[in-house]
């Protein structure tokens, strides 16, 4: 029996390939395009997915919270206050007023998932926005709106959100118009800094040579290029949105009692570190592992989009 002939062989005696000739690995694939390449190097990081399992999991508990807590989280008793974790009736303890720490931490993710996702979401939208009108356009429009933005970074992103939420005051919306502003110009400039690195390209001066308007250019060919590498920054600034959240809650700018939420709790808590540690620890347990989850699954993502692999 004759060995299969495989496309080499052909190449090298100058013959012409027949469908039957071509042996069976060198079948044609179908390519699966740039984002079905990014979700199977994303799939096979078992870190990123392991983050992003974690996530999801967590959003879930939070959606259904109300439903699944084994407690109401509002209601407590001061003849059952700090109980230690591991207790009978209150798996992960109770809180300084007697309150169940299992349901005040479940339900307490909605609130610090949104707080921190919300304000990343909405600056991504605007800051990707005037990103790409300052790289494209370029010329004075960049030079106003860019030094615009530079404004923004000479404060520290901690004493801007703080400084603008306590002159908005406390309260969840106020924490979310903060977060945004400080978040604004950070993706605005990698936006920028993205558009100005394709406005030259060939597909640019094409889409112009073929009479199409600098509003269809950005919106069909900037920024399906840019929009990746802009998302995958966002992404990673969710962690940072959720520990700056936290953040104003314990200094008593975010969200108010009795509504509990992992910065809030941990403000309130403070009292009994000495007394029950463990218990006073929980919500910031939560807000170290989930910064975490999201910084490897931002990582993981990088990495996937990465067109060199």
């Amino acid at each position: 029996m004759n060995a299969p002939i495989t496309a080499s062989a052909m190449a090298l005696d100058g013959g012409v390939l027949a469908p039957s000739d071509v042996a069976p690995e060198a079948a044609f694939v179908p390519s699966r395009g740039f984002w079905g390449h990014v979700g199977h190097r994303l799939v096979r990081d078992p870190v990123a997915m392991g983050a992003g399992a974690l996530i999801l999991l967590i959003v879930v508990i939070a959606i259904l919270a109300p439903w699944i807590t084994p407690m109401d989280p509002y209601k407590g008793s001061m003849l059952r206050r700090l109980k230690h974790v591991g207790d009978a009736t209150y798996w992960l303890g109770s809180d300084e007023l007697g309150r169940d720490m299992i349901s005040r931490l479940m339900l307490g993710a909605r609130l610090s998932l949104f707080i921190g996702v919300t304000p990343v979401l909405i600056a991504f939208v605007i800051g990707s926005a005037i990103g790409i009108l300052a790289g494209y356009v370029g010329g004075w429009l960049n030079t106003i709106l860019m030094r615009t933005i530079d404004v923004f970074f000479a404060f520290p992103s901690v004493l801007l959100a703080i400084a603008l939420s306590g002159a908005l005051g406390a309260g969840i919306f106020n924490s979310i118009v903060s977060l945004t502003c400080v978040f604004v110009p950070q993706i605005a400039r990698v936006a920028e800094s993205v558009t100005t690195g394709i406005r030259k390209r060939d597909y640019i001066d094409a889409a112009k040579l073929s009479g199409a308007s600098p509003l269809t250019i950005m919106r069909v060919q900037v920024l399906g290029n840019v929009v990746g590498p802009i998302f995958v920054y966002a992404t990673s600034l969710i962690s940072v949105s959720m520990i700056l959240a936290s953040g104003l809650s314990f200094l008593g700018l975010g969200v108010r009692p009795p509504e509990p939420e992992w910065g809030l709790m941990l403000n309130t808590l403070r009292t009994a570190i000495y007394a029950n540690p463990v218990v006073a620890a929980l919500p910031g347990v939560c807000i170290f592992v989930v910064s975490i989850a999201f910084n490897l699954f931002s990582d993981g993502l990088r990495a996937a989009m990465e067109i060199r692999q």
